[in-house]
């Protein structure tokens, strides 16, 4: 009886596993699709005031990422730096835009989404989070593999 359980559990964690590696294979083939167009890198960093960067990530965690997708700015990924220093207030991400002009109207939506408002303004309850943003457009080299 135990070895039938093992075997149905083992085949359970397979099967989810297969779905887990799917999706991920499913969320880059739609990068590396969109890489062929006249998409537009932007990396941003964001530094936060000292003692806020757990309220940033959660900010993200919780409404930016899915705000981000429904005002059509696509999330590459996001980063926490591994110098010790900077991990401890700077949030390193990319996102992807149709184009240029694509990315100033998704911003402009999305600075005036009112969900985004309120998601601000809560999560500032205890003070200001973000310091300073850097924002760097990028265009892929031709060697590049994100084309």
């Amino acid at each position: 009886m135990y070895n039938k359980y093992r075997k149905l559990t083992l085949i359970g964690l397979v099967t989810f596993g297969l779905g887990l590696v799917a999706d991920d294979v499913i969320r880059f083939a739609g990068v590396a699709e969109a890489q062929s167009s006249d998409r537009a890198f932007e990396l941003r960093t964001y530094t936060t005031h000292p003692g806020r960067i757990e309220a940033l990530h959660a900010r993200f965690a919780n409404h930016t990422v899915e705000l981000f997708e429904r005002h059509g700015i696509t999330n590459v990924g996001y980063f926490r730096p591994d110098d010790a220093a900077l991990a401890e207030n700077t949030l390193v991400y990319l996102i992807a835009h149709d184009s240029r002009e694509s990315a100033e109207a998704s911003w402009a939506e999305f600075r005036a989404d009112p969900d985004w408002l309120r998601a601000r303004e809560e999560s500032q309850r205890d003070g200001q989070i973000v310091e300073n943003v850097e924002s760097l457009f990028l265009s892929p080299t031709h060697y590049s593999g994100m084309r």
